[in-house]
């Protein structure tokens, strides 16, 4: 009886494992269309047919109301409220500006508007960063149970503080001064900010102990190494921080209009509601878009910084 011979064991595949040094496989990328289509004429040419026009809807959806605006001044008080409205202004003047530099005193009211969101802006800096990195940095006792109670202020409903706040300021306890139109009545509620605390204490949680425990070996105590180590490595949560409490004080209108009744020290954004009743359209039109040329040159600016911070504030681990 012969025997046969057992099938030869098939070896399973080799399996080639990537090496640290070898080049990643490429991929083909992942969209609605088909690499293959898209690799077409018609594809590339119903690819982007359909980019640029949604690129071009949402800049007409976020252009167009401001060039409605700016335009809109430069009109007659009778062509603005046409039925139906013209795109392009018939007559081109540049009074509706003019007038609202003069009859509205834009100058005096922007500048109250500078120093209160200034002030406000600087509190925040100092005391919400010093706040941020004492509960993220030097662990204090009962640290966890302090954030806890500034973060359930963020439940809070903005308008049940009105009356307490005013109050607050109308009085002030132990001291028993009257901040009532003083740029103080902005500023230090701004300071207590608990969302901008948080923003900078998560911003600190992320910095590498051991570049300040390399700062220590250094020499450097605490407040060399947060001046030295810590704010330059958070620019970019410094900026965003920065257009946070500008933009707050700078279109807040309930808690300005109710602390200032001196119409001299009054923001803009109290101004032109209170000057709105006696002036034309086109004027009143005139005045908001000035109003609005400080807040995107700000964002202009910052955000520059910001691209800066993060590619100068990286840190490697």
């Amino acid at each position: 009886m012969t025997q046969t011979a057992p099938p030869p064991v098939q070896k399973p595949p080799a399996v080639r494992t990537r090496r640290s040094g070898d080049a990643p496989a490429e991929r083909s990328p992942r969209t609605v269309i088909s690499p293959l289509a898209l690799a077409g004429r018609r594809g590339k040419v119903a690819y982007w047919s359909v980019f640029t026009l949604v690129v071009l809807l949402f800049a007409f959806a976020f252009l167009f109301p401001v060039y409605w605006m700016v335009t809109g001044a430069m009109k007659p008080p009778e062509e603005v409220v046409r039925t139906p409205p013209t795109l392009v202004p018939e007559q081109w003047r540049v009074s509706g500006y003019t007038d609202a530099w003069d009859l509205m005193r834009l100058p005096t009211h922007l500048w109250n508007t500078v120093v209160q969101a200034t002030g406000a802006w600087v509190l925040q800096i100092v005391f919400c960063t010093a706040a941020a990195y004492a509960l993220s940095k030097l662990k204090p006792a009962f640290g966890n149970i302090i954030l806890g109670g500034i973060l359930a202020t963020l439940m809070v409903p903005v308008q049940a503080l009105v009356v307490p706040k005013y109050l607050t300021i109308a009085d002030m306890p132990l001291i028993g001064v009257n901040l009532l139109n003083d740029p103080l009545a902005i500023w230090l509620p701004a300071v207590a900010n608990a969302f901008n605390l948080y923003l900078l204490k998560r911003f600190f949680d992320q910095i590498p102990r051991d570049v300040l425990e390399a700062a220590e070996i250094d020499g450097a105590g605490k407040l060399r190494t947060l001046w030295s180590i810590v704010l330059p490595l958070s620019r970019p949560v410094l900026g965003v921080v920065s257009i946070f409490a500008l933009v707050a004080v700078w279109q807040d209108f309930l808690w300005p209009l109710m602390v200032f009744s001196d119409t001299d020290k009054q923001p803009i954004s109290v101004a032109l509601v209170q000057l709105s009743q006696n002036v034309p359209l086109t004027v009143l039109i005139g005045a908001m878009v000035i109003a609005s040329i400080p807040m995107v040159l700000m964002f202009l600016v910052f955000q520059r910084h910001i691209i800066a911070g993060i590619s100068a504030g990286g840190t490697k681990g």
